[in-house]
């Protein structure tokens, strides 16, 4: 394996070739909003990854489509909340919280990593793979100390590719609350239909109510459609009607077995695939929004807990207390589902 930095001086408004051979190429840019941006091609398509912002993804296309939900940015735009620069494909939802805060919450919606400054990142390549891979670290006066790296990685010939992350409590004596989702903010597919390892009715309609949505006639009734059993969860057939947000929740995950597999297939033979480990993931998450401005049908989001905020996680059993010195590593296999 060698390994190759990223300095930020390569990421200018002209496009730079950063690694090019008969695998990959590798190209640099900043967009007029000033954010550096990192695309990774290979021969099915591309993916496109923020390295100094998060590491967030803010595009993936193969075969010529993008995955990415509709949205309403151009370009991403400097943040510190990740509803502030919403356009992307996926980002790292957490660590030391995540999902959307409670009342009773202090912690911004998604965590404190999903924007983070980066302070580094570079290339590493190994045989027929390349990664992305970013470092952060956190640490805080009378507060926690972390090492996060984030990474990309792409085959040469494949549209499936891997979103990593390595977390390390760095604190010499105290432990650290780790909460984390791999957010994946997929199209909305028209009449698309899903499917999952898991037995019929796992997926189970959200009950609570968070700050930013705002519940319609139409909606209510939405739901109570849902709850009888009447609109089938699997399927986006009538999903165009999901305004405010419809969202299931799948608890406990490990009792289904370790290696689990989610799909969304569209009526035209294209279907998204998504594969995790529940030992690393024991919630999944189904998030379907259809509106003139975004249109999203994330039809899994592996976590550790359900994105309701920190004091939600810590009352269900599901925050982690990542001990003095320890680490945790986190994978999603994701794409285009491949013949």
């Amino acid at each position: 394996m060698f390994t190759i930095p990223l300095h930020r001086s390569v990421f200018n408004t002209e496009s730079t070739v950063v690694l090019q051979d008969d695998l990959f190429t590798v190209t640099a840019r900043s967009y007029p909003s000033g954010v550096s941006s990192l695309t990774v091609r290979n021969t099915r398509g591309h993916v496109e990854v923020l390295p100094f912002m998060g590491q967030i993804i803010w595009d993936a296309v193969f075969d010529g489509r993008s995955l990415r939900m509709t949205n309403m940015f151009s370009q991403p735009l400097p943040a510190k909340e990740i509803s502030a620069t919403y356009g992307c494909f996926a980002f790292h939802s957490g660590l030391l919280a995540a999902g959307c805060p409670s009342p009773e919450d202090d912690h911004p919606l998604h965590g404190e990593f999903a924007c983070a400054p980066m302070q580094e990142a570079w290339l590493e390549l190994d045989n027929d793979r390349i990664r992305v891979v970013s470092r952060y670290e956190y640490v805080m006066g009378f507060g926690h100390h972390y090492v996060a790296k984030p990474y990309v990685e792409l085959r040469p010939t494949s549209s499936l590719f891997d979103i990593g992350l390595d977390v390390t409590n760095c604190s010499a004596y105290a432990e650290m609350p780790l909460q984390y989702m791999c957010h994946m903010n997929y199209a909305f597919i028209p009449g698309g239909h899903m499917h999952q390892t898991l037995p019929d009715g796992t997926f189970q309609l959200r009950r609570t109510i968070p700050a930013h949505v705002h519940p319609t006639p139409e909606w209510t009734e939405l739901n109570k459609a849902i709850l009888a059993g009447s609109l089938d969860a699997n399927s986006l057939e009538g999903a165009e009607a999901f305004d405010p947000e419809i969202v299931y929740f799948a608890d406990d995950l490990p009792r289904y077995g370790n290696d689990l597999e989610f799909t969304l297939e569209s009526p035209g033979g294209r279907t998204f695939l998504t594969r995790f480990a529940s030992s690393q993931f024991p919630v999944a998450t189904r998030w379907i929004l259809h509106n003139a401005d975004q249109k999203v049908a994330a039809f899994v989001l592996p976590g550790t807990s359900r994105p309701e905020g920190r004091i939600a996680a810590e009352k269900a059993c599901t925050l982690i207390h990542l001990q003095a010195g320890d680490s945790r590593h986190f994978v999603v296999t994701t794409g285009v589902k491949e013949d």
